[in-house]
């Protein structure tokens, strides 16, 4: 059994203690998954995996693609949305795939105030969205906090996530891509970093690792690669247990963290999936560029304005994947 080192925390006490986690076993499928081991080391090119059809069959047709089959107590990493927005991936779109897996939707509460700041507003909005009526719904930081060591990183020793994530064998990130206020955009990179982070992570993510309580005004570089560092521990602590699908719809320049985002200005794209996060947010960026709808330009203009894409270029440094891959279309 893959076991890992983390603190866990409480309002009153700090102490050390070992968890298995989502790293409990191996699940892959033996030839179903040439990434087993990370692409950045084999030197080999992810494989993304794409199509145009965005519907709950071809949730499920992408997801047994990648041969890597939800075993055990799987979370259904997913932003359930900011009440008010609209964006947000819909629970008639994914609900099949998560009964599939017999999956819980797993998210943190926010940092930034909103109507997911607590535990009892966040599950206020999750059933206000129709997520309660597909599978059970956790609030991973409800409970307290652990920490994950950060490996080859420069501004954070470790990842502050919600203690309730150590509960889960596998974990299935769902990733709404589309914009983002603050990093350009968003996608499995995000979903993984701010997203699994407890509100008290977020702070310390978005601060580069200088506060839990104050944002402060880092430079937006050491931002980016903040995310990227805090992604690489979940990455790194879940090991083979996870696996990424990005749903390219609704492309707003706005996250779903927004209660009035802007509408989408482009058509949608499709579904892309992939066992590295590194190619897969790569490959989205890269179809939005490829994109012969000309609404695309507000998009890349909230991509290039926040440099987005240095996530995935210090993602890729610090060892978590490689920008390298090949697309594989299922239509």
């Amino acid at each position: 059994m893959k076991r890992r080192n983390f603190l866990k925390t409480s309002a009153t006490m700090l102490l050390a203690t070992t968890v298995a986690g989502c790293t409990q076993a191996n699940n892959s499928k033996p030839g179903a998954a040439e990434e087993s081991s990370p692409p950045a080391m084999n030197g080999q090119p992810a494989t993304v995996y794409f199509t145009k059809e965005i519907t709950p069959g071809s949730l499920i047709k992408i997801y047994r693609a990648l041969g890597r089959e939800a075993m055990g107590k799987t979370g259904i990493k997913l932003s359930m949305g900011e009440p008010g927005g609209h964006n947000y991936l819909k629970p008639e779109l994914v609900g099949n795939l998560v009964q599939l897996v017999n999956g819980t939707f797993i998210d943190a509460n926010t940092a930034y105030g909103g109507n997911r700041a607590t535990t009892e507003l966040h599950l206020k909005a999750a059933e206000d969205h129709g997520f309660t009526a597909i599978a059970p719904v956790d609030i991973l930081d409800s409970t307290g906090e652990i920490r994950l060591p950060v490996n080859g990183g420069k501004h954070l020793d470790y990842d502050i996530v919600g203690a309730n994530f150590e509960n889960y064998d596998f974990t299935l990130v769902l990733s709404h891509f589309k914009g983002h206020i603050m990093g350009g955009f968003g996608g499995a990179l995000k979903n993984i970093s701010i997203g699994i982070a407890s509100s008290a992570g977020k702070t310390y993510i978005h601060s580069a690792g200088a506060s839990t309580t104050d944002w402060g005004n880092p430079a937006q570089d050491d931002f980016l690669e903040s995310m990227a560092e805090a992604a690489k521990a979940v990455a790194d602590y879940c090991g083979d247990n996870i696996l990424y699908i990005n749903v390219m719809n609704n492309l707003s320049v706005d996250c779903d963290c927004d209660s009035n985002p802007a509408d989408p200005e482009m058509g949608d794209i499709g579904i892309l999936a992939s066992l590295n996060p590194v190619a897969l947010d790569k490959a989205c960026v890269d179809q939005v560029y490829a994109s012969t709808d000309h609404g695309k330009i507000h998009l890349i203009e909230r991509m290039e304005s926040r440099n987005g894409i240095h996530i995935v270029d210090y993602a890729e440094q610090i060892g978590m994947g490689t920008q390298q891959y090949t697309l594989v279309s299922l239509d």
